[in-house]
């Protein structure tokens, strides 16, 4: 919750907060569980060799625990921070290996993220078409099981590909959903589709006859 809204620091230390617990615990899961998250909350500051890091340490303490939901969490953070850095190829199979570990399982929650993953990682390609089938698909489930943000994400990433193709009309029509889900929510990704839907504004894009 503090890193969508906004609180990096705050969500950095209360990572750091809960390894040291875990640790003197003895706690293996959780020590992995908090090293994911502190992965998280590198990568939205951008650091990202950080990042990559934390995520292949807790990837590889959950599976030597034989701990598969953790796994997935560990290759979907692994392939954001792939992706952010420009290696493609190694992302898609991140988070496809995560996908099958959470389509076997049947989080319904991680198949959303991962599938919304796989979308902003496919607008990086010309397949247009692919990365709508992703994130369509994370709607799907997003909506089925009451998942705001993956609801967001979705239609954001919707939106982005039909004004990346020249349909502002849909466009703009599905950015104000994911922006009004964001403002419900409290999402900073709200501020981020607002400035989108501001820059067409001043664009003046012709709508679609």
């Amino acid at each position: 919750m503090q890193i969508m809204t906004g609180g990096f620091a705050a969500a950095t230390a209360t990572s750091q907060q809960a390894l040291a617990l875990y640790h003197d615990l003895g706690d293996q899961a959780g020590q992995a569980e908090a090293i994911s998250n502190l992965g998280f909350a590198r990568y939205v500051t951008d650091d990202y060799q950080a990042a990559a890091a934390c995520h292949q340490q807790a990837l590889e303490l959950f599976r030597g625990l034989g701990h598969r939901h953790g796994q997935a969490e560990a290759l979907n953070g692994l392939g954001i921070v792939q992706r952010l850095t420009g290696d493609y190829p190694a992302a898609a199979a991140s988070h496809q290996q995560a996908l099958r570990l959470s389509h076997d399982l049947g989080q319904r929650h991680e198949q959303a993220e991962e599938l919304n993953s796989l979308g902003e990682l496919s607008s990086r390609s010309a397949d247009s078409q692919q990365l709508r089938d992703y994130h369509s698909q994370a709607l799907a489930i997003a909506r089925q099981i009451g998942a705001p943000l993956e609801q967001a994400r979705a239609l954001e990433g919707i939106g982005r590909s039909y004004l990346q193709y020249g349909h502002a009309r849909k466009g703009t029509n599905v950015l104000r959903q994911a922006l009004a889900i964001c403002r419900r929510i409290g999402a900073l990704a709200a501020q981020r589709v607002q400035e989108n839907l501001l820059q067409l504004r001043h664009d003046n894009l012709a709508p679609e006859r």
